[in-house]
């Protein structure tokens, strides 16, 4: 995660610097295409900011009864089992198992929203110079018994994660057990919905599984709590969302 973090940051660095791709396209000596792929590779940090919105907008939708989907689900569920079946075939034709394959999927979730956000939000603050990026330094985990299984510390690199999930949770119960207020306006939230944020919760399941575990394998109560207290404040503004 670290190193993600890294790579992120960097590279985001020569997006907003005059070295950017963009640049080298109409005053350099790019080519349109190499443009357009040294952007793709560059944007990492940038494609944590909306992805991070995506994913509070289920638990959003469900807290305040409201809905960001169609009733007609069949075109947005089709191209999501497309997406998923062709990278599972991808996957399998080079020799990948599938939970190879689904460990790669929910990795991609948790890296973007926590190591390449730290790493976008360390270039912002370098740029308006509030503050230098900081080389961390990754401590290495001596192989074990519990090999595969993720390891946590009190890295701040973590928060992001854990509190997606609590918020994702915190949707899912208030479906559960009927706590949405009554719909204002339109239309309430679906199964769409609830389907998106329990997906989200599949994807951040090595965080649920942190929560009751021990040691290195288990989230620090330090990151639990500043996680619960950034998900209350995100329902606080969904129930004000409402009253406003």
């Amino acid at each position: 995660m670290i190193q993600q973090k890294r790579w992120a940051s960097g590279m985001f660095d020569i997006l907003v610097s005059n070295n950017n791709p963009i640049l080298g396209f109409f005053y350099g000596k790019l080519q349109f295409r190499q443009a357009l792929g040294y952007f793709w590779i560059l944007s990492w940090a940038l494609r944590s900011v909306p992805e991070i919105c995506y994913a509070s907008l289920p638990a959003y939708c469900i807290l305040t009864n409201s809905t960001f989907l169609p009733q007609k689900l069949w075109l947005h569920a089709s191209l999501f089992v497309n997406y998923n079946i062709s990278t599972l075939s991808e996957g399998l034709k080079t020799g990948l198992s599938i939970r190879t394959w689904w460990n790669n999927q929910r990795m991609i979730r948790i890296t973007t929203m926590s190591a390449w956000f730290y790493g976008f939000l360390a270039i912002i603050l370098k740029r308006l110079r509030i503050s230098e990026p900081v080389f961390e330094i990754t401590k290495k985990n001596e192989s074990s018994s519990y090999d595969g299984r993720f390891s946590f510390n009190e890295s701040p690199i973590f928060l992001p994660s854990t509190t997606i999930l609590f918020v994702q949770l915190m949707a899912l119960f208030t479906s559960l057990f009927g706590w949405e207020p009554r719909v204002r306006n339109g239309l309430g939230y679906g199964y769409g919905e609830v389907i998106c944020s329990a997906y989200l919760v599949a994807c951040y399941w090595p965080f649920l599984k942190g929560l009751f575990g021990i040691g290195n394998h288990g989230i620090p109560l330090s990151t639990i709590f500043k996680s619960t207290m950034l998900s209350l404040l995100f329902v606080y503004l969904c129930k004000l969302s409402i009253i406003v």
